[in-house]
């Protein structure tokens, strides 16, 4: 294992390939958490709500009620929508098997959504990425862990307008526990940029409800801009915040144009957090730096 480990740090070749392909295994478990996470998290509040309500009518729950089947993200094994056909193994190799059955069901031929692919893809590119820039060592691989993460995150808000608390709290305090290496800020920096990237939007958010009466955007961007914040320090909020508005304001406006939304149709904020939020991680230095340049010139 130390000898694996060396290898990755004289060679950022081998560091940058063996990243590439366990993130293409990543990225395809996190096709299953995508679609999977949303439904645990809506059966979980089912059995809440059902267990309120029968103790708040007094009565006993019923005891011959058939018990579900396990679902979670191990269970059940994956299987065609159309034919229920179970996926073997050779037909769930990231990015190969979908070209292989040339993005059709092996059985039933039904269309596999390229969607699988591409979040395999860009899994493995972003982490590539994230692999060369760093470099091998604490920071590289934590910037990677984060970069699964907000992928996951972003396709289940622009899914669900949902960003579960099993992903947001995760980031959050592996940024906070990771300060207290500092590879990216120090724990003063990160511990009040997680309290001001809450406090910021959360701001927002009542004002916003207090003038309106409307809700802006959900809880879980607050939780998403305190993990930011964490990671990137208070010093970097503002680019953080600045470039997701901007990038959200752009994509709103052209739904509007192009495919006609009603303007009172709520859009994830979620993803541009995201993208933000990694863009400031890798290269927010020298954004600030180019700002400045620019407006001192």
């Amino acid at each position: 294992m130390q000898a694996w480990f060396q290898l990755m740090a004289d060679s950022p070749a081998f560091f940058m390939g063996f990243v590439f392909i366990i993130s293409l295994m990543v990225g395809s478990f996190l096709n299953v958490v995508i679609y999977r996470l949303p439904v645990m998290m809506e059966r979980s509040w089912k059995a809440e709500i059902a267990e309120y309500t029968v103790l708040e009518n007094q009565a006993s729950p019923l005891t011959g009620r058939p018990k579900e089947p396990p679902f979670n993200l191990v269970k059940p094994d994956s299987t065609c929508p159309k034919c229920q056909h179970k996926i073997r193994v050779w037909e769930n190799i990231p990015l190969i098997s979908w070209l292989l059955l040339k993005g059709k069901c092996s059985q039933c031929k039904n269309p596999i959504s390229s969607r699988y692919p591409l979040v395999e893809l860009a899994t493995g590119l972003l982490s590539t990425l994230v692999a060369w820039h760093f470099g091998f060592g604490l920071a590289g691989l934590a910037a990677v862990l984060a970069t699964w993460l907000l992928i996951a995150m972003t396709f289940i808000d622009l899914d669900t307008m949902l960003l579960p608390d099993q992903l947001t709290l995760s980031l959050l305090w592996l940024g906070l526990l990771l300060s207290i290496e500092s590879p990216f800020v120090s724990s003063q920096d990160a511990l009040i940029g997680a309290a001001v990237g809450y406090l910021s939007l959360w701001s927002l958010y009542w004002a916003f409800k207090l003038l309106t009466g409307k809700e802006g955007m959900g809880y879980g961007d607050f939780k998403l801009l305190a993990a930011i914040g964490a990671w990137v320090g208070w010093q970097h909020l503002p680019v953080v915040i600045l470039l997701s508005s901007f990038v959200g304001a752009v994509v709103g406006v052209s739904l509007l144009a192009i495919q006609g939304k009603d303007k009172n149709q709520p859009i994830p904020f979620g993803p541009y957090l995201a993208a933000a939020g990694w863009l400031t991680l890798l290269y927010g230095d020298w954004i600030v730096m180019q700002y400045w340049q620019w407006m001192l010139q």
